[in-house]
């Protein structure tokens, strides 16, 4: 039976350009491996705004009910790559969308819960990026931007329909390099030495964060059904 992930990433925002996450999931669905023939793998780009989450999101999970739905985004002052655990129904007012719209509010939605849980095997997930010599965590702070929005729209999703069975939310750094073609780009195969404590852990490239989100991508297919 063909299994749906489904791969998201934004376009850029004030203050960040260029954004690495739409070229990483168009290029992680390019990619062929003999473990994933049997997987349909959709991408998506969000427009940075509140109304495009808001109007996009649900129209992709009833079009194409994904089993699992993996979404990246950019946090550029991070050097590590982040598996958020849960969402908070907090919203920015200091940071307009790539629109230029500023909520007004400062909550999702009004006396309702302080955090959404993802169901995410956050931990397996952390495993996973570690054994490509990536520095990653788990993490509870997602953010009070459209990263955050998104984690929460997603996970009342899942509360409201029960699909998908594994939503993760993979925050990751500014890949740091020249600015390469995506469709040129290979992946090395030689891993780094994990050094959680190093100082001299050497930036991000595009490169590993292609690598980053294969090993994501493959754990979260080999996980089993996440329990609420």
């Amino acid at each position: 039976m063909t299994a749906t992930i489904l791969l998201t990433g934004f376009g850029p925002f004030p203050g960040a350009p260029s954004n690495p996450t739409g070229p990483l999931v168009a290029e992680l669905a390019r990619r062929r491996y003999g473990s994933l023939r049997h997987v349909r793998r959709v991408t998506h780009v969000f427009p940075t705004s509140y109304a495009a989450v808001d109007r996009e999101l649900p129209a992709l999970l009833a079009r194409e009910r994904p089993d699992i739905l993996v979404m990246f985004g950019l946090a550029p002052h991070t050097r590590h790559v982040r598996i958020e655990t849960q969402a908070r129904n907090a919203l920015s007012g200091k940071v307009a969308d790539a629109s230029g719209h500023l909520p007004a509010d400062r909550v999702i939605v009004a006396e309702g819960r302080a955090v959404l849980s993802l169901r995410v095997p956050a931990q397996r997930l952390v495993a996973a990026v570690r054994r490509t010599g990536i520095s990653a965590a788990a993490s509870r702070d997602a953010g009070a931007y459209l990263c955050n929005y998104l984690c929460w729209r997603a996970a009342e999703a899942v509360e409201r329909d029960g699909v998908p069975r594994l939503v993760a939310f993979v925050h990751v750094p500014s890949p740091q390099g020249p600015r390469m073609r995506v469709a040129s780009v290979q992946a090395p195969r030689a891993r780094r030495r994990y050094r959680p404590h190093s100082r001299t852990r050497p930036p991000i490239t595009f490169a590993d964060l292609i690598r980053t989100g294969e090993a994501i991508v493959l754990a979260a297919l080999a996980a089993p059904p996440t329990r609420r």
